[in-house]
């Protein structure tokens, strides 16, 4: 059954480039395909309200920033962002650049937001892709033509969670490494000061 929530396409196509998704192995689930719907459902419903909020922009992206803790697998995230550089990370590193990769995510995504606001987010279904589940959203926004919006979710910690949003054809993993990447060549491989200035 479609579910349909209000959203708008700007801040969509503003995420990021990159291409079409590579294969991203996850673990074994027992996710169902009606979680997964639940979970978008979810999560659109609440960036919704704070769309709807009238706060500041400010008071919007430490709202995001929860939206992401609660439903994004932000430490896969984090460490896919990371790739190869991770590897001659330490431990404490690794859950510092987590921590300011979240806050890094809501801030970039999170100011767009507010763009959202005038459409509509149509959950269309699920299917299960390798070791996930692919929900199927289509944005339909006035005086445009729909775009589609998958959202890829496994239950890798536990609970259900996305860990990649497709825009169409534009894969947020893919964006997040080279953009952190190009960020990371800028300061001469140096994590540490990355971790300070996406914090």
């Amino acid at each position: 059954m479609m579910t349909v929530h209000t959203f708008s396409r700007r801040s969509f196509l503003a995420a990021g480039g990159a291409t079409a998704l590579a294969t991203v192995p996850m673990p074994g689930f027992a996710l169902t395909g009606g979680q997964a719907e639940g979970l978008v459902n979810a999560a659109v419903a609440d960036i919704n309200g704070v769309i709807s909020s009238g706060a500041s922009v400010n008071s919007m992206v430490r709202s995001f920033k929860g939206i992401f803790d609660r439903y994004a697998d932000t430490s896969y995230l984090a460490a896919y962002a990371l790739g190869n550089d991770g590897r001659s990370a330490s431990n404490a590193q690794k859950r510092a650049f987590s921590d300011a990769f979240g806050v890094y995510l809501a801030n970039k995504y999170g100011r767009r937001f507010n763009e959202f606001a005038g459409g509509q987010i149509q959950v269309q279904g699920s299917r299960p892709v390798n070791s996930y589940i692919e929900v199927r959203t289509l944005a339909v926004l006035p005086g445009q033509s729909p775009f589609q919006v998958d959202f890829h979710v496994s239950d890798r910690p536990g609970r259900p969670v996305f860990f990649n949003l497709i825009i169409e054809g534009i894969n947020m993993l893919l964006s997040e490494r080279a953009e952190i990447g190009a960020m990371l060549d800028a300061r001469g491989g140096n994590i540490d000061a990355l971790i300070r200035d996406l914090a």
